[in-house]
């Protein structure tokens, strides 16, 4: 095989949650780069990704979903994907949410809805994604981890909680169907300049903590998410399974 087919996606369908905006935007941009037919589900508009995706040459169809209040959604959410696109290869979980709180104050509910959104609605997608793919015989899942899927972070009980549960899930997955021709993965972002780090980013005394740890001198974007999560979906990765691979610019490292 090729390099260049190594990394090509061409005629994949590629379902991604949260993919309006930040990460998702950056994952769905670079998978349809590479040659993938994008499904987007969010709980808010995806009309910039659409317009991208376009621009790009790749079909788009966005659903709209709450993977917050209930899981209810996800097996309508796959199977539109099949109907509307023909297919699904590849799934995305990138749907996340996060609360900030001292451990005394944190509320039921800002630990139910984080948790709900993070890891509960990210297995049962994977359980709606993984029968079909079992069927086909193939498939590439790619969930989103975090730093906190390795380190305890501070005020952030919920997302922590979740994300360390992301990265069992994930393993636990691909011991089950790796031998289906299943491949389950996930990428951890480190410290990335997105919505979801406006307090830190607004936090001079955190933000200037944070950064003088990053060996590569920076925030991350959401296209720097983009290269792990297309080799993750090619078939460059086919025996590549359990990992939770870091795209921090070198901060586990430090």
């Amino acid at each position: 095989m090729s390099a260049a087919a190594m990394f090509d996606l061409t005629g994949k369908i590629a379902l991604i949650t949260g993919a309006n905006r930040g990460l998702g935007q950056g994952m769905a941009l670079a998978l349809a780069e590479a040659g993938a037919d994008i499904c987007a589900v969010g709980s808010s508009n995806a009309n910039d990704t659409a317009q991208k995706v376009a621009a790009i040459g790749r079909r788009f169809h966005f659903i709209k979903a709450d993977l917050m209040s209930s899981i209810d959604p996800i097996a309508g959410i796959v199977a539109e994907t099949l109907e509307v696109m023909g297919g699904l290869d590849i799934l995305v979980n990138n749907a996340g949410g996060i609360r900030r709180g001292e451990i005394t104050e944190f509320s039921e509910q800002d630990w139910d809805e984080v948790m709900t959104l993070n890891l509960k609605s990210l297995f049962f997608m994977c359980q709606a994604a993984g029968k079909h793919m079992i069927s086909q015989g193939s498939g590439k899942i790619i969930n989103t981890a975090s730093l906190m899927s390795f380190q305890g972070g501070i005020r952030v009980p919920s997302y922590t909680a979740s994300k360390s549960g992301v990265a069992g899930i994930t393993r636990l997955l691909a011991n089950e169907w790796a031998a289906k021709g299943i491949n389950v993965n996930a990428i951890a972002p480190g410290y990335m300049a997105t919505e979801l780090t406006e307090a830190l980013q607004n936090d001079p005394s955190r933000a200037d903590a944070i950064l003088s740890r990053i060996p590569a001198a920076r925030w991350g974007t959401p296209a720097d998410v983009g290269g792990a999560t297309v080799f993750l979906a090619a078939p460059v990765s086919n025996y590549v399974n359990g990992v939770i691979l870091p795209v921090d610019g070198g901060w586990l490292a430090r």
